[in-house]
């Protein structure tokens, strides 16, 4: 079928709107009508080359909710007509990552970045003139139609907004299990959250829940920090020196026993900035990505050892899609998870840059493309 999305043919230009072919869904596969797409700084990160997909041109997204209205061979996941939430990261089960209890680690993630289908090994989404598309972690979720494989789909309530259902594709389920999942926030610790974009709001969220004492805002924005303080933070700061001074008094000079960095994109420079609001056996973890280029890190390793520290990465959350984003979903459902607030702004697909744009320049927490008939 005929459809479009937004592409990227190098890196450092805009998005642009052009028409693409979507190939039929195979054997495990399914075809999504997308409603909804969440807007991630790491579809920015494919703009700058700090994640490099294997060829172009790319098709964004990676964060969406929709409709399935086609299914192919051998499925039994999901029907024509369940309402979806994709995961960015496929989760089969039955790898060892998965049997291990690592989901988020799932053994099909090596492909995320080749653009090609977990059940062929083919290309699924063409140019109108034939030429190879490569889809953001094997979704795309900036087009108002996927085909994708079922594990890379999880099945949610038919009564939640699209527009909410879309952030725990990842935003969301990112970060709050960052909190809870990889952080894992005990009642009474103090915590340090360091940018409150989408990511960073779900992580504040996730530590509230988890009975943190204080919470330490760290962003520039002050519009995001006036946010964080009626999300549930208890202390902002505009830089981390600003903090490193602030955090010190308030915890008479014990820090912060969990810190985790959310900005939109880290650099290696400022990992020891990091660990020094952390606190003796406290843990950071690195919630951010930072460009693959990026190999050097400042970070005092004497401290490290003696204060016995530890940096900590992450991926989704250090969860498990087929159960977080349900679960995270109905906390939402019964007022315990405040998603409407984190939509800042919806977006037509035509608005993309300007949506990028907004993001850039901290004017969204998360903004969301949403899809209606005209974009089909």
């Amino acid at each position: 079928m005929k459809t479009k999305g937004a592409l990227i043919r190098e890196f450092n230009q805009p998005w642009k709107i052009e028409e693409i072919e979507m190939g039929d869904p195979q054997k495990g596969e399914v075809k999504v009508q997308m409603e909804a797409s969440g807007m991630c700084h790491s579809d920015h990160h494919l703009v700058t080359g700090g994640i490099p997909m294997f060829g172009f041109p790319v098709l964004g997204g990676h964060e969406g909710a929709g409709v399935v209205v086609e299914v192919g061979e051998g499925v039994e996941g999901v029907a024509v007509g369940d309402h979806v939430v994709m995961s960015f990261i496929p989760s089969c089960g039955k790898c060892p990552s998965c049997q291990a209890g690592l989901r988020n680690l799932c053994d099909l993630g090596a492909g995320l970045l080749a653009g090609t289908a977990i059940s062929d090994g083919t290309h699924r989404i063409h140019t109108a003139d034939g030429q190879p598309v490569f889809p953001m972690t094997l979704l795309g979720t900036f087009s108002p139609y996927m085909v994708v494989h079922e594990s890379s789909v999880v099945p949610i309530p038919k009564d939640i907004p699209f527009e909410v259902a879309c952030l725990v594709g990842c935003g969301v389920t990112t970060g709050y299990g960052s909190a809870t999942h990889t952080a894992q926030i005990k009642p009474g610790e103090d915590v340090a959250i360091v940018g409150v974009g989408g990511v960073g709001m779900s992580a504040l969220q996730g530590a509230v829940n988890s009975g943190a004492r204080y919470i330490f805002v760290i962003d520039p924005v002050e519009w995001k920090r006036d946010q964080a303080l009626k999300f549930g933070a208890t202390h902002v700061y505009e830089d981390i020196n600003a903090a490193l001074a602030g955090i010190a008094e308030v915890t008479q000079g014990f820090m912060a026993k969990k810190v985790i960095v959310t900005v939109g994109e880290v650099h290696g420079a400022d990992v020891d900035n990091y660990m020094n609001i952390t606190a003796k056996s406290g843990t950071c973890v690195m919630t951010a990505i930072g460009s693959m280029l990026d190999t050097n890190v400042t970070l005092n390793l004497a401290m490290l050892t003696l204060m016995q520290k530890n940096l900590q990465g992450t991926i989704f959350g250090g969860g498990n899609p087929y159960y977080d984003i349900p679960h995270l979903l109905s906390m939402y459902k019964v007022g315990k998870l405040n998603l409407d607030d984190m939509i800042t702004r919806q977006y037509r697909l035509e608005q993309i840059n300007e949506g990028y744009q907004d993001m850039l320049e901290g004017r969204n927490i998360r903004g969301v493309i949403r899809y209606t008939d005209e974009d089909r």
